[in-house]
């Protein structure tokens, strides 16, 4: 079993990568949620210090966190299993679209705004690092006009896919 090194600062969007990565590759930080599929999406809390926290996050059928940002973490992902889909919010037509799969791993900067969604068929385990500590989100929504808003959101809630039109 690999041995995770404490950050000592907080972390780059690269180095929160590899450090996601450093978790990922340690078969204790699994805990059990492998086999979880009871909801959509489901999480446990693997790491938490003042530089860094991480989760390993179960996403499985129509699993969405919808649009939000991290309110100032960056952060690193790691695929372990399935397909997870990323999506940046983009001013004036569709959002910028990427994805990933087992074995492979992705970062953003603090200021991020985007989504992840669970990419179909079996389910996704992902490892996501956040650096500093995520405390909140910032979640946004589209109002009855159109309008772009923002909702802060603890890092505790869980977040739920809504959907934003994008405009050609």
């Amino acid at each position: 079993m690999s041995r995770v090194l404490a950050p000592r600062r907080v972390l780059e969007p690269a180095a929160a990568e590899r450090f996601a990565a450093s978790l990922a590759r340690s078969a204790m930080r699994r805990c059990g949620l492998g086999d979880v599929v009871a909801s959509a999406r489901s999480y446990e809390l693997i790491w938490a210090d003042v530089y860094v926290n991480a989760w390993i996050i179960r996403w499985s059928d129509d699993a969405d966190t919808g649009f939000h940002d991290h309110d100032g973490s960056a952060a690193g992902i790691v695929v372990l299993e399935g397909d997870v889909v990323e999506e940046r919010l983009a001013l004036g037509g569709s959002p910028i679209t990427r994805r990933f799969g087992a074995g492979q791993s992705f970062h953003m900067p603090a200021s991020a705004i985007h989504r992840i969604r669970h990419g179909g068929g079996a389910s996704a385990l992902t490892v996501h690092a956040y650096s500093p500590p995520l405390t909140v989100q910032g979640v946004y929504r589209e109002d009855a006009q159109g309008a772009l808003e923002r909702f802060t959101a603890p890092y505790t809630e869980e977040l739920r896919g809504e959907q934003i039109a994008a405009r050609a």
